[in-house]
């Protein structure tokens, strides 16, 4: 059972958490290259704004905050369910390769797969959900030993390879093909926030919605994975079926995102260990916090990136990386 002051204190940072994502989204609508006044806000949103304002706010900068913080949920998930289940604080979906995999199906689908713009909007999540299992399937494989099961080392090693080698692909695939198709697939991989409307939102939250419930659901068994193979054996768990079922979620989470949000690594690194460092390793107490974490981390990124320069700005993905890659190096030479 959990003791009532972690828990006062797991609330206490959901909420600031809260508090920041809120303050974060009131910048992000205020700020941008077509401004609208912070004391028109409130006015706006309640229907009493010009044709221009409420074209800013809710055709243009809603949605692009929303779709951001939900994929920055989604990737902080994604981490937290593979650090977990591998027990090795370096898995992330971006590092790993899964993030690659699934870009990989995007631009399959992307270029040889053309259907209606209706239809592409929610086929391309399962596209980047078929590229990325069959990454994480042969990184599992790889990294898989019969004596010794899960080497949580060596999966990163594999995945680290197979991000390589897919991005090889990758540019193997976009070389023969036209101009504006490779200017698109050359955004989605630098991270760039491109699904900006709402059937996005709605393409993406259905996975967050069924993904989030079942993955507390399943925190014991997280709990159990994360110690050793020798405990979770001992009280009964199935080890291979808990993990199979629970890799499956974590790579949904991370192709749902990264399917509107583009190749974004470190996400689903550093919101974890942020979290465990506030609230301690339990996956109930820290996934919920790593989830908001990870949506503030994507939102704030993307705020401060697009202002930063104009009119384009700067990819949110180069603006995580450029935090991200530091604290990946930092926890690598603690580890």
């Amino acid at each position: 059972m959990t003791s009532s002051a972690p828990v006062r204190k797991q609330r206490l940072i959901l909420l600031l958490c809260s508090v920041l994502i809120v303050l974060t989204a009131i910048a992000g609508m205020g700020l941008g290259y077509s401004s609208l006044s912070f004391d028109r806000l409130l006015p706006v949103l309640f229907g009493h704004g010009t044709f221009k304002e409420d074209f800013v706010l809710f055709s243009v900068r809603l949605p692009r905050i929303l779709i951001t913080l939900l994929s920055g949920m989604s990737l902080a998930l994604s981490g937290s369910i593979l650090q977990s289940v591998t027990r090795n604080d370096l898995a992330d979906p971006g590092i790993i390769g899964i993030n690659s995999g699934a870009g990989v199906a995007v631009a399959v689908f992307f270029l040889y797969f053309p259907v209606s713009t209706g239809s592409f909007i929610y086929a391309l999540p399962l596209a980047a959900f078929i590229g990325a299992i069959m990454t994480a399937t042969l990184i599992y494989l790889f990294s898989y030993s019969r004596t010794r099961g899960l080497d949580p080392i060596r999966m990163v090693l594999v995945g680290v390879g197979f991000s390589l080698a897919l991005s090889g692909v990758m540019i193997v695939i976009i070389s023969s093909a036209e101009r504006a198709k490779v200017d698109f697939i050359a955004k989605w991989i630098a991270g760039n926030i491109w699904g900006t409307d709402y059937p996005f939102i709605w393409a993406l939250l259905p996975w967050l919605v069924l993904l989030i419930p079942f993955t507390l659901f399943k925190s014991s068994q997280l709990n159990l994975l994360s110690l050793n193979e020798v405990s979770a054996v001992g009280v009964g768990l199935n080890l291979e079926r808990e993990r199979i079922v629970l890799i499956l979620a974590a790579v949904a989470s991370a192709a749902a995102a990264v399917s509107v949000t583009g190749g974004i690594a470190f996400i689903g690194l550093m919101a974890p260990h942020i979290a465990k460092s506030l609230v301690g390793p339990r996956n109930q107490m820290f996934i919920p916090v790593a989830i908001l974490l990870g949506g503030w981390l994507l939102l704030i990124a993307d705020t401060v990136g697009r202002n930063i320069a104009d009119p384009d700005g700067i990819p949110a993905g180069i603006m995580v990386s450029l935090i991200g890659v530091p604290y990946f190096a930092y926890l690598l030479l603690r580890k």
